[in-house]
């Protein structure tokens, strides 16, 4: 009993009285409530801004539904000779928003529209019906499938075109086989080492003859969480202006004038900067 109280004695010598850890606990729980205390408030801070924010731009989107802001009744959409429209596939599967954006657009003076979405969700739902064709006077009617209702045409004439993930990487790889059995064949020319060279109309026409082929957007439209173009087929964004509208469940006619007179805003030089540098040099030499 003696040999187990003599080991016990420098283990209890060696442990902090309770009331000195108590002691040295106290700075870092206040340091944690502090912590925790700014953690909220910024929080709390970031929170409030964005409900403010979105608070603000629906009713400048209800305002501008309305006509009540006079700067966005008019605006000139000589530019837009082609829209491009991507949503998420998830939210693709809503065709009642689908045919009532359709509409909007129509009204807008919209006359080309290219429909996008990675899984199909749209092709599958649209193309069948519209067989590439157009779609025109107010009161015609447009089948789209036996579980949908049928798209009423707003108005005016526009074209709509639907795409999907397998007009993107898949396309170019067909586009690229096309161009490698004509080099096969004998029919391309090659260059001075023999190297054979490929041009940018070689490619578009190869696009073109597997069906991959379309104009090139002005303005591309991107409903849904992320903001990228999901996929949209890369060769046809060189000059095209991309805006992210947000979830397809919340567009709002408002903010599809608001984007379509910032774009008429815009201006682009084309490449009018490099042409114009290369008069400098020349110039100088």
């Amino acid at each position: 009993m003696a040999a187990f109280v003599a080991n016990e004695i420098p283990l209890f010598m060696n442990q902090s009285p309770p009331h000195v850890w108590m002691l040295m606990s106290r700075p870092s729980v206040i340091i944690k409530l502090i912590l925790g205390l700014l953690w909220f408030i910024v929080h709390l801070a970031i929170s409030l801004f964005s409900l403010w924010f979105d608070l603000i731009y629906s009713i400048e989107c209800y305002l501008i539904s309305f006509g009540l802001i006079p700067k966005y009744r008019k605006f000139q959409l000589d530019r837009l000779k082609h829209l491009a429209v991507v949503v998420d596939s998830r939210e693709a599967k809503n065709v009642a928003k689908i045919n009532q954006l359709l509409c909007w657009l129509s009204n807008v003076g919209v006359k080309y529209v290219c429909l996008y979405d990675i899984d199909g969700v749209l092709k599958k739902t649209f193309a069948p019906a519209m067989n590439g064709s157009r779609y025109g006077n107010s009161g015609k009617y447009l089948d789209v499938g036996a579980n949908t209702k049928a798209l009423t045409c707003c108005h005016k004439e526009m074209t709509i075109e639907c795409i999907s993930g397998s007009d993107g990487k898949d396309g170019i790889a067909k586009a690229a086989s096309l161009l490698c059995s004509t080099c096969v064949n004998g029919n391309r020319n090659t260059c001075g080492n023999g190297e054979i060279v490929f041009t940018e109309a070689d490619m578009s026409g190869a696009l073109k003859a597997i069906g991959c082929g379309g104009p090139e957007p002005d303005l591309l439209l991107v409903y849904g969480p992320a903001r990228c173009h999901l996929g949209f087929p890369a060769w046809r964004l060189r000059y095209t202006e991309i805006m992210h509208m947000g979830p397809l469940n919340s567009m709002k006619y408002g903010a599809i004038v608001k984007a379509f007179y910032k774009f008429s805003k815009k201006y682009q030089n084309f490449g009018k900067f490099v042409f114009s540098f290369l008069e400098n040099r020349n110039i100088l030499q």
